[in-house]
C-alpha cells in the first residue's frame, strides 16, 4: 500500500517562494510517476507538474512554466515541488500524486496524498 505525505505548504507574500515535499511509503517509488495537482476553491482540480520513473518533466498550465519546478530524490522517496514568484491566483490545495504510466490526468493518479494549504497574500 502506497502512502503520500505532502508538507510545505503555507502563507507566503506575492512574489515569495515555497518548496513542497511529499515522503511516500513502500518500496515502489523510483517505478511510479509522481505529479503535483491543485485546486482553488470551487474549481477542479488541475496538473501543476509531473515527474516520471525516468526523471522527465512535465508542466500544465503556462502560468506556472518558469515559475515552478518539480524534482524526486529516489534514495528519499521524496518529489518536491519549488514554486517562486508566487501569485495570489496560485492560492490552492496542492495534492501530490502518484501513477503507473499513462497521461497526467485526474483519473490516472493511481495513490493521492491528503493535501497541503498554499495561500498566496495579494
Amino acid at each position: 500500500q502506497v502512502q503520500l505525505a505532502e508538507s510545505g505548504g503555507g502563507l507566503v507574500e506575492t512574489g515569495g517562494s515555497l518548496r513542497l515535499s511529499c515522503v511516500a511509503s513502500g518500496r515502489t517509488f523510483s517505478t511510479m510517476d509522481m505529479g503535483w495537482f491543485r485546486q482553488a476553491p470551487g474549481k477542479e482540480r488541475e496538473f501543476v507538474g509531473g515527474v516520471w520513473w525516468s526523471g522527465g518533466t512535465s508542466y500544465g498550465p503556462d502560468s506556472v512554466k518558469g515559475r515552478f519546478t518539480i524534482s524526486r530524490d529516489n534514495a528519499k522517496n521524496t518529489v518536491y515541488l519549488q514554486m517562486n514568484s508566487l501569485k495570489p491566483e496560485d492560492t490552492a490545495v496542492y495534492y501530490c500524486a502518484a501513477k503507473y504510466g499513462g497521461a497526467w490526468d485526474v483519473n490516472n493518479m493511481r495513490h493521492w496524498g491528503k493535501g497541503t494549504p498554499v495561500t498566496v497574500s495579494s
